[in-house]
């Protein structure tokens, strides 16, 4: 297949595309990728693959044509093409969660030489770079990558990019609690749909709706929350866009979450969790573990041990995300449901029940540690001081 005849299947695919005729479109672009000979061509081609992979939540997929895509951009010595193909690299690693490799890709792609590209994609690399950054709590470095984006994109006049940052500045101040600020960028994103994005995918209308969304529930606007979260679904049903698809779940259950309407939050946090699993969104699949830990919690009727057990996953998975006001109020609300419970070893002061470990039951139906009872050496109970130590028989 030669240059102009590669350009014209690659055209042919992008329209099928634009038209959502996803599974045809990337059977063109496949059959260039076997048949063409043209580098150019097939870097090209390799790109709308990325981006159609990334959208169907086809992250794995996306990754392996962006790692072919850098050794074609190799093949052709072109710094250009380099910055793409890496940049694609760490944007496919974002999508995974994979969030150090994705700021170590991006800090290629700052590294490299000038190149023509660098002025068009630097904006880019600093919003990937502050997505990983948020992805990983570093709040303070988000924001900085954020704000060159932005100047990138204001130098550049690139109001597409502004709506991403947008966005991504939505998802910022939810995380830190500033939900003014979170519903106010989303709704400068939607401004800039409305101003200039006449022949822009529908999916950056999707993309500021749902962090609308996300942002009117956190301000108690659950109506308007509601609203905006059924535009972007609907959108996203229309283009096949699973990763929106499982953002909007996710955000449809914690609207019935806050109405208290747990019996409708539940199956919807299931869907969410089936996509973000599928897709391998592991950030996703921890928000939804949030959710239903928080129903569990709502209900009234919950036993204590299966309160304990929520506020620990609760307290791992704040810890690991370092949300310290989160996690201090977990940390306080566990130890209280094992001081009711007593479920604590009276000897070391530890949970009992929290992890596996060699229990020992007393005449008195006091439960130790058995090694903290060994190592002690006293013949009496030591919460009741009862004097016999001769062994439960549980």
């Amino acid at each position: 297949m030669g240059q102009d005849q590669t350009k014209q299947q690659i055209e042919k695919g992008l329209q099928l595309y634009q038209s959502n005729q996803t599974e045809k479109a990337l059977h063109v672009w496949m059959k260039v990728l076997e048949k063409s000979a043209d580098l150019v061509g097939r870097f090209r081609v390799l790109g709308c693959l990325v981006t159609a992979h990334s959208e169907m939540g086809r992250y794995k997929e996306m990754l392996k044509f962006a790692v072919v895509q850098i050794d074609t951009a190799r093949e052709l010595e072109d710094a250009d093409f380099l910055l793409e193909s890496y940049l694609n690299l760490a944007r496919s690693n974002e999508k995974l969660c994979e969030f150090h490799k994705t700021v170590s890709y991006c800090k290629t792609c700052l590294g490299l030489p000038g190149t023509r590209a660098g002025a068009q994609l630097g904006g880019q690399v600093s919003l990937s770079m502050g997505n990983a950054f948020l992805g990983l709590s570093l709040f303070q470095k988000a924001l900085e990558s954020f704000e060159k984006a932005l100047r990138y994109a204001h130098n550049n006049d690139d109001a597409m990019l502004e709506c991403r940052v947008c966005c991504s500045l939505g998802s910022f101040y939810a995380q830190v609690k500033d939900y003014e600020k979170a519903l106010f960028f989303p709704c400068k994103a939607a401004e800039l749909v409305n101003d200039y994005g006449k022949g822009w995918s529908l999916k950056y209308r999707a993309m500021s709706q749902y962090h609308m969304a996300v942002a009117y529930r956190l301000l108690g606007h659950l109506g308007s929350a509601m609203e905006c979260c059924e535009e972007s679904m609907k959108i996203a049903l229309q283009h096949g866009d699973r990763p929106l698809q499982a953002l909007c779940l996710l955000c449809f259950a914690d609207i019935h979450r806050s109405r208290g309407d747990l019996e409708t939050a539940f199956p919807r946090y299931d869907s969410a969790m089936s996509i973000m699993t599928e897709i391998g969104n592991r950030l996703g699949q921890v928000q939804v573990l949030l959710g239903v830990a928080k129903c569990w919690i709502a209900r009234k009727a919950l036993d204590k041990l299966s309160q304990l057990k929520l506020h620990c996953l609760s307290e791992s998975i704040y810890r690991s995300k370092g949300l310290q006001r989160e996690l201090r109020a977990h940390v306080v609300r566990f130890h209280e449901c094992v001081e009711e419970t007593e479920l604590y070893c009276g000897l070391c002061g530890e949970s009992i029940g929290e992890r596996n470990s060699r229990l020992q039951a007393l005449p008195c139906s006091h439960i130790f540690h058995l090694r903290c009872l060994q190592n002690n050496g006293t013949r009496s109970c030591p919460n009741c001081r009862r004097s016999s130590m001769k062994p439960g028989f549980v």
